[in-house]
Formats: C-alpha cells, structure tokens, sequence
C-alpha cells in the first residue's frame, strides 16, 4: 500500500526574516520540547497554527474528528514515555477533545491540547465557534492556559510540558486566541521554568515498612499504573526478584511483571482471575505500588482483604490514606522507594506453594463449547505467537476485559487501554498514535462492534498513512459488557443493546482501501492469526462470536471480591 506523503510537515524549517507570530513561536517550542509528531484538525481559529506547519519539521497528523486525534496522542505518550500533542480550533473541535482529555487525567497520561480560540477582542461576546474551553477542562486537566500575549508563548509552552510529565502525569490545555496567534513577537520572553524534583522517601516511613513485611506471612504486591508512569518498572522487577512476594496487578498495571511469571497471579477486582482475588482476601499485607484503590480493583470497599496491613507507595499524597489507611504510606519518587527497600528474600513459603497451588487449580479452560470462534482463545493464541513484540490498543467492553484476562504482556507499554474513563472508541486512534511511535512493534487493535463504530472513520487514517495497524474486531452483534448486566442483574430485561443492523465490517474496511477478512469458526482461528501477523499494511479480522457468550469470573456489583460469580458448567 503507498502511503499519501506528508512532505509539507517534513520539509526543513524555511528562512524567514519577518519577527515570527505567535502560531510560528508554538511551533518552535514545540520543537524545543522534542515534540516531532502532533495530532489534529484544523479548523478557522486555529487557522494560524496550521499555516506554520508546512516547513515547520513538525509531522502533523490528520485525524477525521478531534476526539481521535487526543486519544491518538493518547497512545503515543503511553507508548514513547513522552507528553503526546494534539490540536483542534475552537467551539465542537475543542469539546470534541474533551473525552480524550479526561482519558488521559483518569490514568495519568501526558498530554498537551492546543485548541484555537476566538480573537481576544470578541471573547465573551458568544462569536461565533466561541466556547469556554479553558472552564469545561478544568476538571480533567492537571492545569490551563489561556494565552493573551504573543510573547508569553514560549514559556506557556514550557511551562506545560513540565507540569504534564513531572510528578503524576496529566494533561494540560493550551488556549490560542487567534489573533494572539497571528500577531508577531520580535522578542519573546525568556524561558525559565523550575524543574520539579519529586521528594525522596523518608527513611522513617521505609523502615516501618520493612519491619511490616518481614513480619508478614502472607504478603501480596498490588501493582498500579502508577508504576508505569513513574518509569519505576525494572525497580519494582528487581525488587520482587529478591522478594518472591505474590503479585497481582489493577488493569492498567499489566505487564510490569510479565504476565507468565511465576510470581504473577493476574488482575484482581471485578473481572480478575480467582487465585488474585482470593490470595488478596487473604493475604496479612498488601504492597501497594502506584494503585489508588479503584472500586473496580476492590469490590466492596469494607471487605477488601480485611485481615490486611497496608504498605502505599505513590508520588501522589492525596491518594495515600484516601480509601484505605495506610499502616506505612511511603510518599516520593516512587523508583526511590521501591530502590530504598530492602528486606531479601521473604520467609513465606507456605504462602508461595499455596498461591501456586492456586493457579494451577484455577487456570482458564480454553476447551469451550460449539463449533464458534472463543475469544479468550483467540487472544491467548494471538498474544503468544506475535512474541514479545505484541502490542494491544483496547477499546472497552466484553473484549477489553478477555484482553487483560487472557493476553500475554511481557512489558507495561504492550497494553494500552482507557482505564479509569473506560471510553469506548479509544481502540483504533489508540493504535495509530501507538503504532506510529513504536513502528517496529506488532500493534493490534482489539475492538468490539459497538466500540468501533465510535471512531471507525480513522480507517481513512489508516489509509492516507499507511498505518500498518492490525485490527481484530469480535462482532457479537451486541453491546457485550451491558447485555450481560442486563442478563444476570436486571433480569433479562434486554434494552437497546441488540446490534443486529451492523453492517458488514470487512466491506466497510474494504471501502476504507483497508484488508480485511471474517472468520467465524474455531478451525479458523490459527489460519485467521497467521494471516492478521503475516499482512505487510492494515488489515482488520472480522470475528463474528456467540452473542450469548459472558467474561467470566466477575464479582457483583456491591459485592465482595470474595463472592465471584463463575462459568455455570
């Protein structure tokens, strides 16, 4: 497939003599962060800033709706470490961002979003696409900006990216008057901006929480996404080599330890594996690493592992003793504090036979019934023959919740998904935004066929870029996730979740000029992968599976960990 080339975001940067406008001085700060890739759509406010694309060296990606082009930055911050960078104009393009925003203050992702705004001089007189962006966003960013002065350009944008990768990572808005944009900055402010240092561990709180891990028996490492975003994975690796603790991890903790490690136990919370519910129901300790105490992790707050003393480890004080006291709450620099304990190796070998007693008592049956695809079988078989370079861009529903059951993570950046907001759509942008920053990776977008009709215009993406995504797309004709609430907590009462109007998903890729191919059958499902893997440009896998089909186990809602509802026989 030849890809549309982008040759005006590519050029070098043209000579000009003229003092440069503000949209010129967003760019070059921009570049001065090392930002080389943006995503976005244009539109009359933000106008300027597109006119100092071309020549600018910025890679500019265009995306068919703003929402795609902050969950594609999205992606490709959780993917590089870096803050990702998205823009839109003013009014619906700005809104539009807004659920991609959220997205990444809900799982700490950094993220800068650039809106254009209506000139200064008609600013709260209701013009035309006006919207008061900087107010909507302040609940879902780490900080905003409104730019009023060409010259304060540069250190805004500082300024922002240092406030949205220091400490707890987030997004943070930039607002562009357009004729702050279009005016022109002979000398612009110097930049200046202090560097946030994250306190170290106060070696009072470390020694509390050696003296409570070498007394316990039956300890259980609870690992977050904190972990992740604070770059503290090969910390917490060599840490647990020593200790040989148990561990479990929340969704967006997957992948700090390999997935098929023999101290790894799954996910735990609502759609965990049993043998992590129940060694955290019964463990004397939980090691909380960079975890807030999600009620989807949980269950019913006041019965979650009851007999427990709790270490919490996280940069962000707010979350230490916010859910659950801490008996040690170590606040820092996350990487320091795992580095900073030492205990050895821990004397809990009772405990460890019993966890693996555990899993080998509990592990999934993938010998279901009927002659159908089973989707915890294709995933299983599909993460392990990609290898270590697999990569999954998750949408939200059934299928989100197979992958982090039944994928096999050997790296915290190989599953990407909306966590905390659980925004269906995020899929396919998500693997664009991914597969563009890490090209050499096996990106596989995982979607269902109400999730990817939230954004399924970005196959023209794919297309105009030739992003060789692999997509594969479990059609059950129904809202999965919501259908099997409605079956075993609201009697069966169906309501609005029947999909059976889908169209055909492999014509419409086709139309898109992307591959594509369905399959419904279990003796197709070796062939199906092979074909996803060995494809040189995007193609998507229709997998048609039974409607009927639930994610088992789960736990009720308002219910304990401890009460897992599983598979009837």
């Amino acid at each position: 497939m030849t890809a549309i080339p982008n040759t005006l975001q590519t050029e070098a940067p043209a000579q000009n003599t003229l003092a440069p406008t503000g949209a010129e001085l967003v760019v070059s700060a921009l570049r001065d962060q090392g930002v080389d890739m943006v995503f976005g759509y244009p539109g009359g406010a933000i106008m300027p800033l597109y006119d100092a694309l071309p020549g600018s060296g910025l890679k500019h990606i265009l995306v068919r709706h703003e929402q795609a082009a902050a969950f594609a930055a999205d992606a490709y911050a959780r993917a590089t470490g870096r803050a990702g960078v998205c823009f839109a104009t003013s009014g619906p393009g700005a809104t539009n961002l807004l659920t991609g925003i959220a997205n990444a203050y809900m799982d700490s992702v950094p993220l800068i979003a650039i809106t254009g705004q209506v000139p200064t001089s008609v600013l709260g007189t209701d013009a035309f696409q006006e919207i008061d962006i900087f107010g909507m966003a302040l609940p879902v960013v780490k900080h905003s900006f409104l730019v009023r002065n060409a010259e304060d350009i540069p250190q805004v944008i500082a300024e922002a990216f240092e406030i949205a990768t220091s400490g707890r990572p987030g997004p943070v808005l930039i607002d562009l008057p357009k004729d702050v944009a279009q005016s022109r900055m002979p000398k612009p402010r110097a930049v200046s901006v202090a560097k946030t240092v994250l306190r170290a561990p106060d070696p009072v709180a470390i020694a509390e929480a050696e003296t409570l891990l070498k007394r316990a028996k039956r300890p259980v490492l609870y690992i977050g996404g904190g972990v992740v975003k604070a770059g503290a994975g090969d910390a917490l690796r060599r840490f647990n080599m020593l200790a040989g603790i148990p561990a479990v991890s929340t969704l967006t903790g997957l992948g700090v330890l390999r997935t098929d490690s023999d101290d790894f136990y799954g996910m735990l919370g609502m759609h965990g594996s049993k043998e992590a519910n129940i060694l955290v129901q019964e463990s004397d300790l939980l090691l909380v690493c960079g975890a807030r105490f999600d009620d989807r992790a949980t269950g019913k707050l006041d019965g979650f592992a009851p007999g427990a003393k709790v270490i919490h480890l996280d940069c962000d004080p707010a979350e230490i003793g916010k859910l659950r006291d801490a008996d040690a709450g170590v606040q820092g620099d996350l990487k320091a504090s795992l580095e900073a304990l030492s205990v050895g190796i821990l004397d809990i070998s009772p405990w460890r036979a019993k966890a693996q007693d555990l899993k080998k008592r509990h592990k999934f049956n993938y010998n279901a019934p009927g002659a159908g695809i089973f989707a915890p079988a294709f995933l299983d078989e599909l993460s392990r023959t990609a290898g270590d370079n697999f990569v999954a861009t998750c949408d939200v529903g059934q299928h989100q919740m197979w992958v982090a059951q039944h994928c096999r993570f050997s790296r915290p950046e190989a599953h990407l998904t909306s966590g905390g907001l659980g925004a269906m759509g995020y899929g396919i942008p998500a693997g664009i935004g991914a597969k563009l920053a890490r090209p050499d990776d096996c990106v596989v977008t995982i979607t269902g066929d109400g999730s990817i009709m939230m954004n399924i215009q970005e196959l023209a993406t794919i297309r105009r870029y030739g992003v060789p995504l692999k997509i594969v797309l479990f059609d059950n004709s129904t809202l999965g996730l919501v259908r099997q609430w409605q079956e075993l907590f609201f009697d069966g009462n169906y309501s609005e979740v029947d999909l059976y109007d889908n169209p055909d998903f492999a014509d419409v890729a086709r139309a898109f000029g992307v591959e594509a191919f369905t399959v419904s059958r279990r003796e197709q499902t070796s062939a199906a992968i092979e074909r996803l893997l060995r494809t040189n440009g995007p193609v998507l896998a229709h997998v048609r599976i039974d409607p009927r089909e639930n994610v088992w186990p789960l736990v009720p809602p308002g219910k304990s960990n401890a009460e897992m509802m599983e598979r009837k026989s």
